[in-house]
């Protein structure tokens, strides 16, 4: 009797949990169209084309001239529509010797650093305060969970590339030092919330471009 009534419970589950037949295959987006957090809206199928799932902006070394001297390059839903509703997307990562990414956060999605060359030295923060440190070389892979604050830095005396895949095809980015020094926050408040005196914030300031 348990069998009788179990198959059919089976057979019923399945069918509820089936795709259906109407489900789009894809939502490469209308990047002329509105974008909202779910992302764009997609592009008509009738206008999709393979070069759509196509990209090839990640080829050449990117320019490290700046005063982080890195370059990141992203390939998420903005460049890249055929991303759009996937839940990945893709950056190359350039860190020139002595170069760094500073403590940032991406808010909408885990990241993995696959080290192509070079050396990097990697690391992140977790919300108990915790570190967790280590120099990455040609073919480690590196996690930084959604969130947390996390850098890079050149580990040797060449050029570092890496491949950085995220889980979101627009995962954000807020750049600890910029959110301080390079905006117009006034200096009176970065102050008081990072224990620098007047003379260290104005600096940092103008170094990224701040004021107030």
């Amino acid at each position: 009797m348990v069998k009788m009534v179990l198959i059919p419970l089976f057979f019923i589950a399945a069918l509820l949990c089936s795709p259906s037949s109407d489900a789009a295959d894809f939502c490469v987006g209308d990047l002329k169209g509105p974008t909202s957090p779910a992302g764009y809206s997609c592009k008509d199928p009738a206008n999709v084309t393979v070069d759509d799932f196509v990209y090839s902006g990640l080829a050449a070394v990117g320019n490290t001239s700046n005063i982080i001297k890195a370059s990141v390059a992203p390939a998420f839903a903005a460049q890249f529509p055929g991303l759009n509703g996937l839940g990945i997307s893709i950056a190359r990562l350039d860190l020139a010797p002595g170069g760094v990414i500073p403590f940032h956060t991406h808010p909408a999605g885990n990241e993995v650093l696959t080290v192509l060359q070079g050396t990097i030295c990697a690391g992140f923060v977790d919300t108990a305060n915790k570190v967790y440190l280590k120099t990455l070389k040609k073919g480690d892979i590196m996690i930084f969970p959604i969130g947390l604050l996390h850098f890079q830095v050149n580990g040797g005396g060449s050029l570092a590339t890496a491949i950085v895949s995220f889980s979101s095809p627009s995962p954000g980015l807020q750049i600890l030092d910029y959110v301080l020094f390079a905006n117009d926050l006034p200096s009176l408040l970065v102050e008081k919330t990072t224990f620098l005196d007047d003379a260290q914030v104005k600096k940092l300031k103008g170094v990224l471009g701040g004021t107030n």
